[in-house]
């Protein structure tokens, strides 16, 4: 079943369904005549000559130029060439195509000026599967994203470059293998598909999704940890947390129950500690505070996926055009700053679980890095380097992009969002989350089975997943197969997939 863009409504996983998944999308009758009302409007305007910012002008610093009836005409194909400015290798499909639906729902509202012929046919690339080149590096996230929608946009005239059925051609090949009509542009169509932050919200998009079934996974390791180091599981009771209120804090401490639940340490048969290090009964707090940073995050994402980011803006209704900045992406860019910072600071408390795994003087009567022979093997003592690596790795990533503006276009566009750096640099923490996740659970798995009593089933079932994948370090052997291993499985949620089959959903 397709799902229906309206202007209002969509959803981070809906935004994936369709970028990720190749869910169809249809166009809502009503959002189409939205459509064609406000061009009747813009048409109107030109026929009268009323001076229009991106229609009879030029745009950044030329915005007080007036062009003539033939320029206008011309104007929006140059417009194009010159943003189509990016530079590196090819985006990802799935970004590329995040970035079209949310350009299809922005024109929904009616308020873009553009042809309903232009959006109608980013709805059949969508549908068709006709995926433009996109450089991955390239906007400064104000003014929109400009250069990497250009380079969709250059689809419009059947020029850039386009994947289709898993082949590149260029535009015009695309277009014509896929059997959609190319549109062209006319006055207002190229600014109108270009003015806007969709690529980076896309990406922030698909990054939360993905974001939180890591934080869920953090937790399975976190319980795995907790088991294998025998945790005080006091500081999980719910009251602890329903008494400060934090909601994220709420959700994690009873997510690592779930996972404990029916074990011997959780029913009180294992001696333990009347009170653990701060990474092994703060940990609702911590996973708890990223859990609420990025349920603003994502607040602020699904506002912007169903807000007008255009420049000019049409109202129909009140016959009326107004220029102004909608195409800022602060409020993307600041939000998504601070998810891939949170990321990082979960990760921090991972390694130190990992850690205390290892270190004999902290694991409560664990081997010595987790292995029988000590001296003449070493154990998992380098799987901690290689997650040090990549938290510094994270670190670095993690000072804000949004802070970093560096003024273009002669100062006519002196603040810039640099939002395309934060979304960019949020899934290279991520890449790292998940090698650091999976390096812990690794080692969860070692140093459970160095233990003889009953845990959770939760637990028992994610240690039973790991096993498919890697086996116990009974003697040293070459890690790195062990970690991609470990990498690929948290990226691909399998362990989280059968433990919410077996015990029920994390959150």
């Amino acid at each position: 079943m397709s799902i229906v863009i309206n202007g209002a409504g969509l959803t981070i996983g809906q935004v994936v369904a369709v970028a990720r998944n190749h869910e169809k999308v249809e166009l809502h009758p009503d959002a189409l005549q939205r459509i064609k009302t406000c061009r009747a409007m813009l048409e109107r305007k030109i026929e009268a000559h009323e001076i229009m910012y991106g229609v009879n002008t030029g745009i950044g610093e030329f915005s007080e130029v007036v062009l003539n009836d033939e320029q206008v005409k011309d104007f929006q194909k140059y417009l194009i060439y010159n943003h189509a400015a990016g530079i590196g290798d090819a985006m990802p499909e799935e970004w590329v195509r995040g970035a079209m639906l949310g350009r299809i729902n922005v024109h929904a509202h009616g308020n873009s000026g553009v042809r309903p012929e232009i959006t109608l046919t980013l709805v059949e690339m969508l549908n068709r599967g006709v995926t433009p080149w996109v450089c991955t590096k390239g906007s400064v996230g104000a003014c929109g994203d400009l250069a990497p929608m250009s380079q969709i946009a250059l689809l419009m005239m059947g020029e850039g470059k386009a994947w289709y059925n898993g082949t590149l051609y260029s535009g015009s090949e695309a277009m014509q293998q896929a059997g959609i009509p190319v549109p062209g542009l006319q006055a207002r169509d190229g600014l109108a598909t270009i003015n806007g932050s969709n690529v980076l919200t896309a990406m922030s998009a698909i990054f939360l999704h993905d974001a939180n079934n890591w934080l869920k996974q953090a937790e399975i390791a976190a319980a795995m940890s907790l088991e294998a180091l025998k945790a005080n599981m006091k500081p999980y009771h719910p009251l602890i947390h329903e008494v400060r209120g934090f909601s994220g804090a709420i959700r994690s401490a009873a997510a690592i129950l779930k996972m404990v639940s029916g074990g011997d340490l959780a029913e009180g048969r294992i001696k333990c500690k009347v009170q653990d290090a701060y990474s092994m009964r703060s940990t609702p707090q911590v996973i708890g505070a990223a859990h609420d940073a990025l349920a603003y995050a994502r607040s602020q994402v699904e506002i912007e996926l169903n807000g007008v980011g255009d420049n000019p803006i049409f109202f129909p209704d009140r016959e009326m055009q107004l220029s102004g900045a909608n195409f800022q992406g602060s409020p993307v860019s600041l939000p998504m700053d601070m998810a891939g910072a949170a990321i990082t600071m979960v990760s921090v408390l991972s390694e130190r679980r990992l850690n205390r795994l290892n270190n004999p003087a902290l694991s409560v009567g664990l081997p010595a890095f987790l292995t029988k022979g000590a001296g003449m093997f070493s154990g998992l003592m380098l799987s901690q380097y290689t997650a040090d690596m990549q938290i510094v790795e994270q670190r670095i990533l993690s000072m804000p992009a949004s802070v970093q503006s560096i003024p273009a276009a002669a100062d006519q566009e002196d603040f810039v969002s640099m939002g395309m750096n934060t979304a960019q640099k949020n899934f290279q923490i991520l890449d790292n989350a998940y090698g650091i996740l999976g390096i812990e659970m690794m080692a969860a798995a070692q140093a459970l089975d160095f233990r003889d009593y009953t845990f959770g089933a939760g637990v028992t079932k994610a240690h039973e997943v790991v096993r498919r994948h890697v086996d116990f370090l009974d003697i040293d052997r070459p890690l790195y197969n062990d970690h991609n291993a470990m990498k690929a499985l948290i990226q691909s949620t399998e362990v989280l997939s059968e433990v919410e089959a077996l015990i029920g959903s994390l959150g």
